[in-house]
């Protein structure tokens, strides 16, 4: 599909987006983390507070980690041309500190994958391989690649993906498997986190492997990754896109799912990593197909758009309780995910509903004080300090991503 064509009016709003954007990301957002996030022997803290206070005892996670490596590497190949040598080289640092810390630290020499997490002093703590956390690792580093040609961070991203082929993929099922102990055996807690659903295979797993998968081929192409990448879409095509547009969360081994919870911001998520991924394939009857699920996707997210701007957590069951917190990163997914609407699909509504929970972040989310977002809104307007500012799941990578898309879409 050719790219429709844009409004003057448009094309103006969406330039004056990315503008502000460039500036959220280059004066809030990164400076937060280089500025807040290292610690004097060359690592990260592992937790800043909602109250904005240092965790030193706190265990470093391998998300955060990759999220970081990515979100610097991303930001060095997108600005570092940009009339800000400086800050580019900090960038450069940033990332190049994580990749460190990834493939001397994190990366199990004698197993492969990567560890869950690290103590504060950089020792193995939780050993466990889980899937997510390791196409995380790869994303990072694939990026990392694309941004400065670095063969090492290439070679551990290739190991890292024959380490998920080898022990996670189902050849028999098709897709991805959780976790694993350190030595790829079976373990009985599989969950991603505690508000997880305890079962084999899950739709978030396998949206940040397809994520990663991505990021690789574009440094990479390698027929079985391109193969798998196929196939990653097909899953969401036959197993993970219900018949309403949402996508279904946990499944057996079979593919059966027997739960009933929507989560929105995965919904509008997935609307645009699909999309991107067929688009990098570059296969035009792969890219036809999902070109006709994106609308619908985006649309089936829409029913947790609010009034206001924003975008609700999740909703449990078609007449069950919904959870109405505006999280940070459910936000940021919505901004990109419209935007992918107008960008496109030349969808008007797509455009304007980005820019409105653009405005509705910039008035409830951004800490104008200390920097950064805060982790979510409640439901009744409250500011929610009692989750992490930055953490094992609070990461430059959401708000940073939605900046970065929109400033490169519009370069």
């Amino acid at each position: 599909m050719e790219k429709p064509h844009k409004t003057a009016a448009e094309l103006f709003a969406a330039q004056a987006l990315a503008t502000q954007l460039k500036s959220e990301l280059t004066k809030n957002i990164l400076p937060y983390w280089m500025g807040r996030v290292p610690d004097p022997d060359g690592g990260m803290y592992g937790r800043i507070t909602g109250d904005d206070i240092v965790d030193p005892s706190a265990p470093i996670g391998n998300i955060m980690t990759a999220r970081v490596l990515w979100t610097f590497a991303s930001a060095y190949r997108l600005l570092k041309d940009s009339g800000d040598p400086a800050s580019a080289k900090q960038y450069l640092e940033m990332a190049v500190m994580a990749r460190n810390l990834i493939i001397n630290r994190f990366y199990d020499p004698e197993f492969g994958g990567t560890y869950w997490s690290l103590n504060p002093d950089q020792t193995p703590q939780d050993t466990k391989k889980q899937i997510y956390a390791i196409a995380f690792t790869i994303y990072g580093l694939a990026e990392l690649n694309r941004a400065t040609g670095d063969g090492k961070a290439l070679e551990y991203a290739i190991k890292l993906f024959n380490s998920i082929e080898e022990h996670s993929f189902d050849a028999v099922r098709g897709g991805y498997f959780e976790a694993f102990t350190r030595e790829w055996a079976e373990i009985e807690d599989m969950r991603l986190s505690d508000k997880d659903a305890n079962e084999s295979k899950t739709m978030n797993t396998h949206l940040h492997v397809l994520e990663a998968y991505t990021c690789l081929y574009r440094v990479w192409k390698n027929p079985l990754l391109e193969e798998r990448l196929r196939e990653l879409i097909s899953v969401f095509e036959q197993h993970i896109i219900g018949s309403d547009g949402h996508l279904k969360l946990f499944f057996d081994n079979d593919w059966n799912c027997g739960y009933d919870t929507v989560s929105y911001g995965h919904d509008i998520e997935a609307s645009w990593l699909l999309h991107e991924a067929a688009l990098v394939l570059g296969d035009d009857e792969v890219l036809e197909r999902v070109e006709a699920l994106v609308p619908r996707i985006a649309e089936a997210a829409g029913e947790g758009f609010t009034h206001e701007g924003g975008m609700i957590y999740e909703k449990h069951g078609p007449d069950g309780p919904a959870d109405g917190d505006r999280h940070w990163w459910v936000q940021a997914e919505t901004v990109v995910g419209y935007f992918n609407l107008w960008d496109h699909f030349g969808s008007q509504e797509g455009l304007e509903k980005a820019l409105t929970c653009w405005e509705f972040i910039k008035g409830n989310l951004v800490d104008r004080k200390k920097g950064e977002w805060f982790w979510s809104i409640r439901e009744d307007g409250s500011v929610n300090r009692e989750d992490d500012k930055a953490g094992f799941w609070k990461c430059p990578y959401h708000n940073g991503r939605m900046c970065m898309e929109i400033i490169e879409r519009l370069r």
